[in-house]
């Protein structure tokens, strides 16, 4: 059964607090010490040998992303069912795919696991997910979910969803003035209109691309735009560039008047699935087990160009209700499970050169858990 919930956005500082102090409630003389984490076993896994697992320390843009064989890693259904929420912020984009498709096609069910995906922002999920209110959420280590991990929150980064495909150019576009040219344009003292604000992911490859034309998230001046409003300011002169989303980008490609500068990196996923402490700690077999549907479904339906195959591409456009057409404009993501290393410091980074974070960095051993995926996949 699929959720669709709209709630009203509250002031995450606010709802940091009261979770906070809801915690604090416990004398520390009371609170007994905590148990030492149980080894798990891992066992090779039948169609995930090579391949299956890819150094995290590679960064090549041209890495091929791990896989199994399609249909594994195999289910190995739970003793007794596990209802699980998941929450994401939207049930149409095409990155929310293959949890979709994993509903649709039962594999969460083949666990032993009964799904329910909740829509909800990211400010009202991160505390609900702190709390075990929720299970998990499909969103990306945003500054707030890193300000959280520093103010105490029990939630990790614990798989990857996608990076674009090589032909994407969905990322930054700039109007270019008289005689400017692709290859440089000055972008220090522009202005940017975005709908996505400072503390998001899109920081990190925003930052990089700006960087390489003599600018910095410091160094130019956001304009908030709702999504309808970005590519016509982008057109009409009301912002020098903007960060254009597929498909929308393919509205100016190809025009000389515009230069795309730069996108995410190919290659590094900058999100995907969050664990809180049910998944973490209370459960991880529930954990394991909802890691292994999700990487069987990439196997099985998104492991390379899925959009080639048109049967598929119109199921998916039916799934996400999307016009088909409109999906097929722009190439397939590169899905993938698998977390990067060292991408939660480039993101604060970018963060703290926004003004979004201050203080000491989370460490990646406090942000990130790659056992999880790596158990799933049987990689030792």
């Amino acid at each position: 059964m699929r959720i669709h919930t709209t709630v009203r956005t509250t002031a995450l500082p606010l709802l940091l607090a009261g979770t906070l102090l809801a915690a604090g409630c416990t004398k520390e003389d009371d609170a007994a010490p905590p148990a030492p984490d149980k080894p798990r076993t891992v066992t090779s896994v039948s169609g995930c040998a090579k391949g299956s697992w890819t150094d995290p320390a590679d960064l090549a843009p041209d890495r091929a992303p791990a896989r199994c064989a399609p249909r594994t890693p195999a289910p190995r259904p739970l003793s007794k069912e596990r209802s699980l929420t998941i929450a994401t912020g939207t049930l149409s984009a095409e990155y929310v795919a293959p949890l979709q498709m994993a509903l649709e096609k039962g594999e969460f069910k083949k666990e032993g696991l009964n799904v329910d995906l909740k829509v909800l922002p990211t400010p009202d999920a991160l505390p609900l997910l702190a709390k075990g209110d929720i299970d998990a959420q499909w969103a990306a280590p945003e500054a707030a979910v890193m300000n959280g991990i520093t103010s105490g929150f029990d939630i990790k980064w614990t798989a990857g969803n996608f990076s674009p495909g090589p032909h994407s150019k969905s990322g930054l576009w700039v109007r270019l003035k008289k005689d400017e040219t692709a290859a440089h344009v000055p972008m220090a003292g522009r202005t940017l209109g975005t709908m996505i604000g400072k503390g998001s992911v899109i920081a990190y490859p925003m930052n990089r691309a700006l960087k390489k034309h003599g600018g910095g998230l410091d160094e130019i001046k956001f304009q908030q735009l709702g999504s309808a409003d970005v590519l016509t300011a982008l057109q009409n002169g009301g912002t020098d560039a903007a960060w254009l989303l597929d498909p929308v980008w393919r509205k100016v490609d190809g025009d000389k008047k515009y230069a795309f500068l730069g996108g995410q990196p190919r290659g590094e996923p900058l999100g995907g699935l969050l664990f809180g402490p049910n998944l973490l700690k209370k459960d991880p077999d529930a954990g394991v087990a909802l890691l292994r549907a999700y990487i069987r479904t990439v196997n099985t339906y998104f492991a390379a160009d899925y959009k080639a195959d048109k049967a598929f591409a119109r199921e998916l456009a039916e799934l996400l209700k999307t016009d088909e057409d409109v999906l097929l404009s722009t190439p397939s993501l590169r899905m993938d499970w698998e977390i990067r290393a060292g991408t939660t410091d480039r993101l604060q980074d970018a963060y703290r050169a926004a003004g979004v974070s201050e203080g000491v960095r989370v460490p990646e051993s406090k942000a990130v858990d790659r056992a999880l995926y790596e158990e799933a996949v049987g990689h030792k």
